[in-house]
C-alpha cells in the first residue's frame, strides 16, 4: 500500500489507480541529487521538530535525522556503482528576498566556526556531516526551491549525458517537488526515493509524493533504488568513485 493511500477516498483511489497504471520507466544513466539536507533543515542535533525549530525555523527535526542512515545507504550505493552524487544547499544573500527566498530566514544567529568562516554560509546552509560531499563531488548552491533555478545543474547533467535523476532530501513538498517538476520539464526520468525524503508536515509529505508519482516521475523504495543502481544503471564515473 502506498504511503498516501490513507488520504484517498474510494473514488480518488480508483481514479489514481487508473491514471497511474502504466507508471513509469526510468533511464539508464542516473544521477543522485541530494536536496538541502543541511543543518538548517534537520537541526544541529536530533530533537523533536518544535524544539529544533527554536534554532532553525525551517527544521524538520527528528524526521531529518531519521533519514540520514537511509541517505547514507543510497549515497554509498551510488558511489560504489559509479553513479554521480550531486548536492544542493541554500546560500545567503545580502539582498532582500521575496516569496520563497524570505521563508525561514528568521533563524537566530549562531556562533561562527572560526574567523575563516565569517564570510561563508552559516551552519544552517552546511550539508550534514554524515552525508557530506566527498572531494570532487558537486555542491550546487541555490536561492530558490528548484535545484535548476539559477544554477548550473542542467549543464552538469548534460555534460554527463545523464537521463535519470534519483531525488532525495527535503522538503518533499517544497524543493524536492520543485526539482522534480523542472527535471520532468527538461525531459529527465525522475525517481523519488521515498524513504530518503522528508518534510516538516506529514500531510504535505504524503500528498507531494502522490502528486509526483502521478505527474512527474516515479516514487520508488530505497531497496528498489539500490537494486536499480547496482543492476540496471550504466556507470557514469568510470572508476566507480567520485571524481
Amino acid at each position: 500500500m502506498a504511503i498516501w493511500d490513507d488520504l484517498l477516498s474510494d473514488r480518488d483511489r480508483a481514479v489514481y489507480e487508473a491514471y497511474t497504471k502504466d507508471n513509469k520507466v526510468l533511464g539508464k544513466r542516473p544521477v543522485v541529487v541530494v536536496i538541502d539536507v543541511t543543518y538548517g533543515f534537520i537541526g544541529l542535533e536530533p530533537a523533536p521538530i518544535l524544539e529544533s525549530m527554536k534554532t532553525y525555523r525551517n527544521s524538520c527535526g527528528q524526521e531529518g535525522w531519521d533519514a540520514l542512515p537511509r541517505l547514507q545507504l543510497l549515497i554509498s550505493t551510488a558511489r560504489e556503482a559509479g553513479v554521480p552524487v550531486i548536492y544542493t544547499a541554500g546560500t545567503p544573500s545580502p539582498f532582500r528576498g521575496g516569496g520563497w527566498a524570505s521563508r525561514g530566514r528568521g533563524n537566530r544567529d549562531l556562533e561562527w566556526v572560526g574567523e575563516e568562516e565569517m564570510n561563508k554560509r552559516t551552519l544552517g546552509d552546511v550539508v550534514a556531516e554524515e552525508i557530506a560531499p566527498m572531494p570532487g563531488e558537486v555542491l550546487v548552491t541555490k536561492r530558490a526551491a528548484s535545484a535548476f533555478s539559477g544554477t548550473p545543474l542542467l549543464q552538469y547533467l548534460n555534460e554527463m549525458d545523464a537521463d535519470t535523476l534519483f531525488l532525495a532530501g527535503t522538503t518533499t513538498s517544497g524543493c524536492v517537488r520543485a526539482t522534480a517538476v523542472d527535471a520532468a520539464c527538461a525531459s529527465f526520468f525522475v525517481g523519488v526515493v521515498e524513504e530518503c525524503t522528508f518534510d516538516r508536515f506529514e500531510l504535505s509529505h504524503k500528498v507531494a509524493l502522490m502528486d509526483m508519482h502521478a505527474k512527474y516521475g516515479k516514487v520508488i523504495s530505497l531497496d528498489d533504488a539500490q537494486r536499480y543502481i547496482t543492476s540496471d544503471a550504466e556507470p557514469i564515473l568510470k572508476t566507480g568513485k567520485a571524481q
